[in-house]
C-alpha cells in the first residue's frame, strides 16, 4: 500500500481570501461549504489537485521551502504573469532571458513564492 498526498496545505492569515486567489489562478473553485472568515478553505482544481488553506496566527517570515512551478496551458508565460498581477500577485524575481527562456518568480497576496515557466508551446518553439 502506498501513501498519497491528500492536499497541499498553506498556513495563512485569510483562508478564504487566499483560497479564492489560488482557485482563480488554477481554474478551480473554493468548496461550497467555505465562507469568508472561515478558519479553513478547501480548493479543488480541474486536474484533481486539492489545496487546503488554514488560518494561523503566525505571519510568514521566511522564503518558502516548497513552491509551485506553474506552466500556463492556454497563454504564454508573459500573458500569464500579467494575468496573475491583475489577480494580486507580485513579481519578486524576473529570470526571463532575451532568447525567450527563463521564468518569473512571484508571490501570492500573502507572500508565498511561486514561479511561472514557459508554456509547452513556447518550449517547443525555442527548444
Amino acid at each position: 500500500m502506498t501513501t498519497l498526498v491528500r492536499h497541499v496545505t498553506f498556513d495563512c492569515s485569510d483562508a478564504y481570501g487566499l483560497g479564492a486567489f489560488w482557485a482563480e489562478v488554477l481554474g478551480g473553485s473554493v468548496s461550497d461549504d467555505d465562507r469568508p472568515g472561515d478558519p479553513e478553505a478547501l480548493v479543488g482544481t480541474p486536474d484533481g489537485l486539492t489545496l487546503l488553506f488554514v488560518a494561523v496566527p503566525d505571519a510568514k517570515t521566511v522564503k518558502n521551502r516548497v513552491h509551485f512551478d506553474l506552466q500556463p496551458q492556454e497563454r504564454t508565460r508573459d500573458e500569464e504573469v500579467e494575468r496573475l498581477l491583475r489577480l494580486g500577485a507580485t513579481v519578486v524575481g524576473d529570470h526571463r532571458r532575451p532568447d525567450g527562456t527563463g521564468w518569473v518568480t512571484m508571490t501570492d497576496p500573502e507572500g508565498n513564492e511561486f514561479c511561472v515557466e514557459r508554456s509547452a508551446g513556447e518550449r517547443a518553439a525555442t527548444g
